[in-house]
């Protein structure tokens, strides 16, 4: 389970600025990538609360929802979206750290000065202008990062649920643009939308039968 170890082990003083970074959507065959940046105002963080936080993936929709509303009133946040044209254009490694210092950069916009440290999910740091440090499952170490990865799941759903009304044939609104058989039966039967990632073998594929 998450905690604030990490936060802790940083040694900076109590009023530090440390948001934890997550992004959401690298393996979808649709959509963007999306990340969140999350400083958790801990003075306002009971607890029982805390007890809840997770990883995203660990918890049911119904959880990720309740959660993410109570993270909204403790903390700042920040979105950063990277769409399917910039995730064909640069890869989903690139794209993916662009969405975190998107986020990062709009967390910032909220703050009245400079952030402290960077948390990052995973193994590499996008550009930063603070400290930053890349945290290997850091979505199951830092209630920090588990935060962001709840309120990027969240945002991003929103987004593919929005897109589902728009391309009714695939299934987003349930697989949020992942390659589940009934997705990819569609892909095969009605072709590629505007949503799908050229870059991605399946759609590739299915551009080249369509040809």
């Amino acid at each position: 389970m998450p905690t604030f170890n990490i936060e802790d082990g940083l040694l900076l003083p109590d009023d530090a600025l440390i948001a934890g970074v997550d992004e959401v959507g690298r393996g979808s065959l649709a959509g963007p990538v999306m990340a969140a940046a999350i400083i958790l105002d801990r003075s306002k963080c009971l607890d029982n609360q805390l007890r809840q936080v997770d990883d995203s993936k660990r918890l049911s929709k119904k959880n990720r929802e309740t959660i993410s509303s109570w993270i909204y009133k403790v903390s700042t946040i920040g979105i950063g979206l990277v769409d399917r044209e910039e995730i064909d254009r640069l890869n989903i490694l690139w794209a993916s750290l662009l969405a975190m210092e998107r986020a990062i950069d709009d967390v910032q916009k909220n703050l009245s000065r400079p952030l402290d440290a960077v948390l990052i999910d995973g193994n590499r740091l996008p550009t930063l202008n603070c400290r930053g440090y890349a945290i290997v499952q850091g979505d199951k170490k830092s209630f920090s990062i588990a935060a962001a990865s709840i309120v990027a799941k969240i945002a991003r759903d929103k987004f593919m649920f929005e897109m589902a009304k728009t391309h009714p044939r695939y299934g987003w609104e349930k697989n949020m643009g992942y390659g589940t058989q009934y997705h990819m039966e569609a892909l095969k039967k009605y072709g590629v939308t505007d949503q799908h990632r050229r870059s991605f073998r399946p759609v590739a594929e299915t551009l080249e039968s369509w040809s």
